[in-house]
């Protein structure tokens, strides 16, 4: 998976310096856009999902729990 994310996000960095380089014509322009979204929403997705995962603690029955950091509780 961090093959794949980090596949995607070299594909963005190279989508919007190639869109900053102004050297891309309209059509390609576009269609580099709607790719460089489409990764930034699967990107954002991937980001999210690994969030959750860490602010969740397996118990002993394999059970996901809240993370409970005590320093938050003061």
């Amino acid at each position: 998976m961090a093959d794949d994310f980090e596949t995607k996000l070299q594909q963005l960095n190279e989508i919007v310096t190639n869109l900053e380089s102004g050297q891309v014509p309209l059509e390609k322009a576009l269609a580099e856009f709607k790719t460089g979204m489409q990764l930034s929403k699967q990107l954002e997705s991937t980001l999210n999902n690994a969030e959750q995962a860490v602010t969740q603690i397996m118990d002993d029955n394999d059970h996901m729990h809240p993370f409970n950091n005590e320093e938050d509780d003061k």
